[in-house]
């Protein structure tokens, strides 16, 4: 699928770039950059009980009609846009984990090659993630320093001749393991796409979560609890009120919920302090404390 000129007009407004440029490392760099501080990786959908296909032309299309989602169609849309300007991308079966587990399929990877660049250098481009790089990784053994963070990319021991890449170990025990193997049919990633959306057992399901990152860190909204990670370290807010609620995730997260009436923006807001309660209660009784640093009432 490509994109006509309108449509990525109307994309790169979306992610708040102006001009359509020849597809060049630099450009990579900017659209990576505009994407992953403009559009948050969340799932609102599928708490809301609307989850979204992962169907190229509609991820495109939550993009273009001021709405988001999560990896696959993040990564699904971002790609498409980026061959719609004449970079060069392939699908990966990806899988999100611990270092130490076997190959899960959970995640759509994307690697970019730019055209005509002579080193034959291949990156990774993903946007598909809340914690993942503010720019576009080398695929290449090595250290990676992107504003506060720190990152690694080495050869992966669960997927042969495949990559790891791992994510700040200060923030994240988490990374992933990437295939080279090129994919051409979503279809692979529907039976995770199904339990992470649909299945009882999908931790997102009753996890209210928007994550954003900048240039100086990173931004997470979980249930209630607004969590702002930088240089300084790690604050963490707890939201008590609907309104402020509601503006944190328009401003901070780019998500305005526009396709949700005011009635189901209400449940949202009951289900998410319902499920924030049970959390500090659970907390409570095993003795933890709430990791809230200060509670704002709006």
């Amino acid at each position: 699928m490509r994109l006509t000129r309108e449509e990525v007009k109307t994309y790169l407004k979306r992610i708040g770039i102006s001009d359509i440029q020849p597809p060049t490392l630099p450009y990579l760099v900017e659209l990576q950059r505009a994407h992953v501080q403009k559009i948050s990786w969340q799932t609102v959908n599928i708490f809301g009980g609307k989850p979204a296909s992962i169907d190229i032309r509609e991820s495109v299309g939550l993009i273009l009609n001021h709405r988001s989602g999560y990896c696959f169609h993040l990564n699904g849309a971002f790609s498409t846009l980026l061959r719609s300007l004449g970079y060069q991308v392939s699908w990966h079966a990806a899988g999100v984990q611990s270092i130490d587990e076997n190959f899960d399929v959970n995640h759509l990877g994307l690697i970019v090659h730019v055209p005509n660049d002579e080193t034959g250098d291949k990156w990774i481009a993903d946007v598909g993630m809340g914690v993942m790089p503010y720019g576009p990784i080398l695929l290449k053994a090595g250290d990676y320093e992107q504003g506060p963070f720190s990152y690694s990319v080495k050869e992966s021991s669960v997927v042969p001749n495949g990559w790891r890449f791992e994510h700040d170990p200060a923030y994240s025990s988490i990374g992933v393991e990437l295939s080279l193997d090129v994919v051409t049919d979503l279809g692979i990633f529907m039976p995770a796409h199904e339990k992470l959306s649909r299945s009882a057992e999908s931790p997102w399901k009753n996890l209210f979560v928007a994550q954003q990152i900048y240039a100086g860190g990173f931004n997470e909204l979980k249930n209630c609890v607004w969590k702002k990670t930088n240089r300084e370290g790690i604050e963490k807010t707890e939201i008590a009120s609907k309104s402020l609620w509601l503006d944190v995730l328009a401003e901070i997260f780019h998500e305005p919920l526009i396709n949700y009436s005011r009635e189901e923006r209400n449940e949202l807001w009951k289900r998410v302090l319902e499920q924030h309660e049970g959390w500090k209660r659970m907390a409570s009784m095993q003795g933890a404390p709430s990791g809230t640093s200060s509670v704002i009432m709006g």
